[in-house]
């Protein structure tokens, strides 16, 4: 299985804008810029979804992990936050926080937590954060630089 999202950014860091779309076309041309990332400006950002993806892949794995004790989530809701600290290195996500509310008819609070740190380690996404990233990059439209 594959998906695909789409990013495109035009001009300087600072003063350009970019969008933000999907194949699902759940995101289309959604608007993303410095101020939506690093100020409080209208639109979306890299990280918000990682927060959204992260929550969501969190919440059917935990309830998919309760199915395996044979309980079955009335709810479960998942707020992920994604910290992005500026490090040493460059702006760095150095953390995210799951703040998790479910409502699991019969189940006991060590089945719970067992269920809960077995989705968190084995969630998708919380696996991505350490993932090996490949990449293919192509300059087009430019003349080659010469020394």
């Amino acid at each position: 299985m594959k998906r695909k999202a789409s990013a495109r950014w035009e001009g300087a860091l600072q003063g350009g804008n970019g969008t933000i779309s999907t194949d699902s076309g759940v995101l289309s041309q959604a608007q993303y810029s410095y101020s939506t990332r690093f100020e409080n400006g209208a639109g979306t950002n890299p990280e918000e979804l990682i927060a959204a993806a992260h929550a969501g892949c969190f919440s059917m794995a935990l309830s998919g992990q309760l199915g395996k004790m044979n309980l079955t989530p009335e709810s479960i809701e998942t707020t992920a936050t994604v910290t992005l600290d500026k490090t040493d290195a460059g702006f760095t996500i150095t953390e995210v926080n799951l703040d998790v509310t479910a409502r699991v008819p019969g189940a006991s609070q060590e089945d719970f937590d067992k269920a809960a740190e077995n989705a968190k380690l084995g969630c998708p996404v919380s696996r991505v954060l350490i993932a090996k990233i490949t990449m293919d990059a192509k300059l087009v439209g430019a003349a080659a630089a010469t020394e």
